[in-house]
């Protein structure tokens, strides 16, 4: 296992984290696979984890991730807490609900947590995180109090990050990236490097494993510069796949990416590096993403997601003359066609269910 320094934090971590939600019990709709193992077993995974050289673990409070946060605080105690190193993390935005859930996230863990992220910031709710009073004013008096020792923002959105790595209270990034979603990557290349950044998504919730290896997922991504590659765990044999070896870094280019996606399905072939921005405020690297996962297995989550908005996104796509999303975008796609086949997906399959109705 190799190490690398977590910003100006002064920590080390190992290169790659063990991603707690497949140790969780029940079922959370976002995953591919449930494992489900009592206390015991996922203490016992966490712990050969940390044989090969994991020393950072990522949980969430229990609303989002089961009750995979009292597993990592029984785990803490058997090696040492000051063996490993903690993040946590909670869908709150305000000062005050942070502030509580950090509380609570001591006590189910039993300890403290190295790193406390704001979870999935994104543009409708990152001024309530950053203004005062805050989520990130919150964590910072968390952290004067000893209650936490860094404070995170993790976002899907590289504005947010941007606007993270520009303000001096956040110590700490997550975002998302793979060999597929590797846009908003190539755009924090341009980061000081002074703020630690996590990276998330690494097998795209697992809809990745399938057309490629994850010796190619976890290899395609360590050129980036991140701290540390959080990997979903959910058994043993995910643990020596992720864990056993040092890989070396092989980076598939995008077109591979994209040729070997295209011998399922024909995919968009949009990088999420989130430079098409709408006037009208439609997400289209999410449409694109939602579409592209459809094919790649999460078909409920990404058809559930869409039908939420595609059809007035397209409408206004229609009536849009600007155009400044394809003019902004570097693949030069275009852009109102394949909002238009995401439309015909969901629409398609709203037909298709209406009819087996009778």
């Amino acid at each position: 296992m190799r190490y690398r320094k977590l910003g100006n934090t002064g920590l080390k971590v190992s290169e790659i984290g063990f991603g707690t939600i497949p140790i969780l019990s029940g079922k959370v709709p976002v995953l591919p696979e449930y494992f489900s193992p009592d206390t015991d077993e996922a203490v016992k995974i966490m712990e050969h984890a940390y044989n090969m050289g994991c020393n950072f673990y990522d949980t969430a409070i229990p609303e989002e991730y089961g009750d995979a946060e009292y597993k990592l605080g029984r785990f803490a105690e058997k090696v040492g807490r000051d063996n490993i190193i903690i993040s946590d993390k909670a869908r709150f935005f305000s000062g005050n609900e942070i502030y509580n859930a950090v509380i609570k996230s001591t006590e189910n863990l039993g300890t403290y947590s190295d790193i406390y992220f704001v979870h999935q910031v994104d543009l409708n709710n990152q001024d309530i995180t950053f203004e005062r009073y805050g989520a990130v004013d919150a964590l910072c008096d968390l952290k004067k109090e000893g209650r936490i020792k860094f404070t995170g923002i993790a976002t899907h959105y590289y504005d947010v990050m941007l606007r993270a790595e520009n303000d001096s209270r956040v110590d700490i990034i997550q975002g998302s990236g793979n060999i597929m979603e590797r846009g908003m990557l190539e755009r924090i290349r341009s980061f000081s490097g002074e703020k630690g950044f996590i990276l998330n998504k690494v097998y795209g919730a697992g809809v990745l494993i399938d057309p490629f290896s994850p010796d190619e997922l976890i290899s395609g991504i360590l050129d980036y510069p991140f701290s540390c590659a959080l990997i979903g765990i959910g058994n043993f044999y995910q643990t020596d796949i992720a864990m056993k070896q040092e890989y070396t870094p092989k980076n598939l280019t995008f077109c591979e990416v994209i040729d070997r996606l295209k011998t399922k399905f024909e995919p968009i072939e949009c990088d999420r590096c989130q430079r098409c921005i709408c006037p009208h405020g439609t997400e289209i690297h999410t449409i694109f993403r939602q579409y592209n996962y459809y094919h790649l297995g999460k078909n409920f989550w990404a058809l559930k997601k869409l039908s939420l908005n595609i059809e007035q996104a397209y409408r206004k796509c229609l009536c849009c003359t600007e155009h400044y999303c394809e003019k902004n975008c570097p693949r030069n796609l275009h852009i109102p066609e394949l909002i238009g086949k995401a439309d015909a997906l969901v629409k398609n399959h709203i037909d298709y269910d209406f009819r087996n109705l009778f």
